[in-house]
């Protein structure tokens, strides 16, 4: 959705934060198991946001079971 709002393409995107584009579709996807605190920096210089508006927190099925 900030990509949108910025009028950025997941390519520019990617180049900006110095990661594929394969991997902007694995954060944008939800599927991404872990970020390097360098790359979550790149994310919000380049949106111009802060960390909380880009992730949430999800518990593992594990911890939701008890």
């Amino acid at each position: 959705m900030l990509l949108a709002q910025r009028g950025l393409s997941v390519g520019a995107f990617a180049d900006a934060v110095g990661i594929t584009p394969a991997n902007v579709a694995v954060l944008k996807n939800g599927r991404a198991k872990a970020v390097r605190f360098t790359t979550l920096e790149a994310i919000c210089r380049t949106l111009d946001c802060q960390p909380g508006d880009v992730l949430r927190w999800v518990p593992d099925e594990e911890s939701a079971n008890g």
